[in-house]
């Protein structure tokens, strides 16, 4: 079994940058905008702990923003659970964590984040 724990370093850096759009986007008042990165960041950092309990935060934080029930609900079960998953690597991989989403499904990768998710795959 293989245990996730750190981010390697670029991804780290493509992550930092969805959240840093996300805040930006956000500090604009471009919701929907601030939404998708929030989604992009927990694509990239779902397979590590930190960063996929992280995701999972700002979007309850949104939720509550939004004065979304059913976002803050489902974000309650994946806080509960998401960054065990993470540890352990089992993930499905381009799910984007929103609660329109069902938790364990396996979505589809944009393009450029397949790309960069490739770039730091396991060896």
């Amino acid at each position: 079994m293989k245990f996730n724990t750190i981010i390697p370093k670029g991804l780290k850096e493509h992550y930092q940058s969805e959240l840093s759009l996300y805040r930006l986007s956000l500090n604009q008042k471009e919701y929907t905008v601030a939404w998708k990165h929030l989604e992009r960041s927990h694509i990239l950092g779902q397979a590590y702990p930190y960063e996929h309990t992280y995701s999972h935060w700002l979007m309850l934080k949104f939720g509550f923003r939004q004065k979304n029930t059913k976002e803050v609900l489902g974000q309650l079960l994946r806080l509960a659970v998401g960054g065990w998953k993470s540890f352990i690597d089992h993930i499905p991989t381009g799910n984007t964590g929103g609660s329109n989403v069902p938790p364990l499904k396996k979505m589809d990768l944009p393009q450029d984040l397949s790309i960069i998710l490739n770039q730091y795959k396991p060896t």
